[in-house]
């Protein structure tokens, strides 16, 4: 690798294009896929210090002489390529053809993935140099310093690689990043032209007072000029998108960066930019890796997320969004959904992905705020449009999930009272309904809980805003927690099978009420607890006293009576009764609580057994238990008078002396009484 690198930085000092480009080329199909350098010296260095690790276990004064051996293997790679790094940046600041620049930018894309190589990128001369060449116009000058140091650097280096090029190898340690001052400018190319008399070309044009002969370009050569422009254009926005994807990756990778491009006032020129193409006429398209950045930027500084707002950020993202759904709209906040409008594209899908994430960052604080009368306008309008987001028809299953999830994600942290727009909207013959309100929302929302139940993956990150969204949903609007109810707890009828057994969406959440993640498992419980309308009773019966413990004893709920702290919910709940089935009337007395089904009948263990014996058997057990408990093995719990578990230290400590006796006699091992060895 050395070598390759030393003559790529060697060509670009010379500034012969050609020959960078060719030699890039070969590099970028190389490491491509690249994301982790020098891997092999990393294992090598674990290797080592395993080693030293198990030498030091052997013996307590080990030497550390040999502690950096080798660790210059890996230290030149990584010098070449911020040097590489450093060549480059000098390199595309000046005029390069569209080729040129590509693959130079490709390159910096491809260095900008490591994060040990990073030194040259951050700087505020790199960040000016990658933000002009993506089309970002920033709106600080950035200072000279860095420019004129960086240009007394390079002269001063000059001489070092012309040294290097009259070598036929090069064996000595890399040095700083040097190369030609002057590099040469690219010619335009201009077009080829045939024969004059071909009367096809060119056309005459009579022009001026002396009937001076003008030859014009005919049909043929203006369907060129324009081919070349078109072509010119694309490679254009080819190097800008690949100047955006290098910034992408500093700022992702470097908090140094992050700091930087919000001194320069890098949001504020991007915001700029992304605000022209939204109120232009022409439809949107090639914006994805600008607003990958705008919501990077919003996502690693608080301070930027604060700006955007200001800036109005929630209504022109907002636009935008109008703007890609081709939004139509009704009366009020009504969207009209076009069902025969083709189903949105993956690239499509992928810029209001980024924008929905931006959506997010700069809306999050206003979650359960009760917002003014110009902010509940823009929420109401913004909701409206997100309700496109969720009931329209995408290009792929995954396309639509992943849509329908950061759709999802802002729902959850809009204030609650902007959210009825989304079922105020009128029913066809295909809406989902209950009690005559439209419920395709809350049935998309419900479909994607379920589709994400079944695949078990990453629950807290992509299950938890659906839960929650759901739950608090259900108890602002008595119609959306009816219509939960009939999807999620219908009637039981079925009583034979634990409630965590059964393959309904009851059942998947009720699994999840013993999850390992408490996150997880708190937002399942929440939701079939207020599905429930916060009945004890009626929880314990969808779900089991089992399984239902947990949130019960987190509430003070244990006793079966509402505690104080929860009265406030219980108004906000209608008085309809709970209905059962006939099967589940029939059953009722023989259902064991605690699983939540019928049980089969088990031998009574104390049969044949006489009063005494029972007796005996109780005492025998209690002491077994107050070992237990002494020994800090099991802790004896009960339930207070406010409904929650507290330890019984006060009971088992008031045990009396003829128990303690008993305890004695029941331990096998040999004790001491009176200081003397019992044998």
């Amino acid at each position: 690798m050395a070598p390759a690198v030393e003559r790529i930085i060697e060509s670009i000092g010379r500034g012969d294009q050609d020959t960078v480009q060719l030699l890039l080329d070969s590099y970028n199909t190389q490491y491509a896929q690249c994301f982790f350098f020098n891997t092999e010296a990393q294992e090598r260095k674990k290797q080592r210090q395993l080693e030293k690790f198990k030498r030091n276990k052997i013996r307590d004064h080990a030497t550390d002489s040999d502690s950096d051996a080798g660790s210059d293997d890996e230290e030149p790679d990584l010098l070449l390529r911020q040097d590489l790094a450093a060549a480059l940046l000098h390199f595309v600041s000046g005029q390069l053809q569209a080729a040129v620049l590509r693959v130079c930018l490709h390159t910096l894309r491809i260095l900008s993935r490591d994060r040990r190589a990073l030194g040259p990128m951050v700087t505020d001369s790199a960040l000016c140099t990658l933000a002009h060449l993506g089309g970002i116009e920033l709106l600080q000058t950035c200072p000279k310093k860095d420019k004129e140091k960086a240009e007394d650097s390079l002269a001063r280096k000059q001489t070092d690689w012309r040294a290097i090029s009259e070598c036929e190898t090069v064996k000595t340690s890399p040095v700083s990043t040097v190369f030609s001052e002057s590099i040469p400018t690219a010619v335009a190319g201009l077009p080829t032209t045939s024969n004059s008399s071909s009367t096809d070309n060119y056309s005459y044009n009579w022009k001026g007072a002396e009937g001076q002969v003008v030859l014009a370009p005919g049909k043929k050569d203006i369907r060129e000029e324009d081919s070349e422009e078109e072509k010119k254009e694309e490679d254009e926005e080819v190097c800008k998108k690949e100047a955006i994807k290098v910034l992408c990756n500093i700022i992702y990778n470097s908090p140094r960066a992050q700091e930087r491009a919000s001194t320069l006032r890098l949001l504020q020129g991007l915001w700029e930019s992304l605000k022209d193409a939204i109120w232009s006429s022409a439809p949107p398209s090639g914006q994805f890796y600008k607003l990958r950045l705008l919501f990077l930027l919003t996502a690693l500084r608080p301070e930027l997320r604060l700006q955007l707002q200001q800036e109005h950020g929630v209504s022109v993202l907002t636009k935008a969004l109008e703007q890609y759904l081709a939004v139509r709209w009704g009366e009020g906040y009504e969207v009209i959904i076009d069902d025969t409008a083709p189903p949105i594209s993956r690239e499509t899908s992928q810029d209001i992905t980024e924008i929905l994430k931006t959506l997010f960052n700069i809306a999050h604080k206003f979650h359960r705020k009760e917002p003014d009368e110009e902010d509940s306008a823009l929420y109401r309008h913004l909701a409206a449009v997100l309700r496109c987001c969720l009931l329209q028809s995408c290009d792929g299953e995954d396309t639509l999930e992943e849509l329908q999830g950061h759709t999802v994600n802002i729902l959850s942290v809009l204030p609650l009272a902007c959210l009825d727009v989304l079922l105020a909207v009128p029913m066809d013959q295909a809406s989902h309904k209950c009690e005559g309100i439209n419920m395709d929302c809350v049935h998309a929302m419900l479909m994607l809980m379920d589709r994400r139940l079944n695949r078990g993956q990453k629950l807290k990150e992509k299950l938890t805003p659906v839960l929650n969204l759901l739950t608090e949903s259900s108890r602002v609007h008595r119609e959306t927690r009816h219509y939960l109810r009939q999807k999620i707890l219908p009637p039981l009828r079925d009583v034979g099978v634990r409630p965590e057994h059964d393959g309904t969406l009851r059942g998947k959440l009720v699994r999840l009420m013993t999850h390992v993640d408490t996150d997880v498992k708190d937002c399942a419980a929440e939701l079939l607890f207020v599905l429930c309308k916060e009945n004890v009773s009626r929880f314990v019966k969808y779900t089991g006293y089992g399984n239902a413990a947990g949130l019960l004893a987190a509430r003070g709920l244990l006793n079966g009576r509402r505690n104080s702290v929860d009265s406030s919910y219980a108004s906000s709940y209608s008085s309809d009764s709970d209905s059962d089935t006939e099967e589940y009337r029939e059953a009722r007395a023989k259902i064991n609580l605690v699983t939540g089904r019928v049980e089969a009948e088990q031998p009574d263990p104390m049969e044949g057994m006489t009063e005494e014996e029972k007796e005996e058997e109780a005492r025998r057990l209690i002491c077994i238990i107050n070992r237990l408990s002494r020994d800090q093995i099991i802790q004896p719990m009960g339930v207070t008078a406010e409904g929650r578990l507290a330890p019984l230290w006060n009971q088992m400590r008031g045990s009396s002396e003829e128990e303690d006796e008993e305890d004695e006699d029941l331990n096998p091992m040999p004790e001491r009484r009176n200081g003397k060895q019992m044998e």
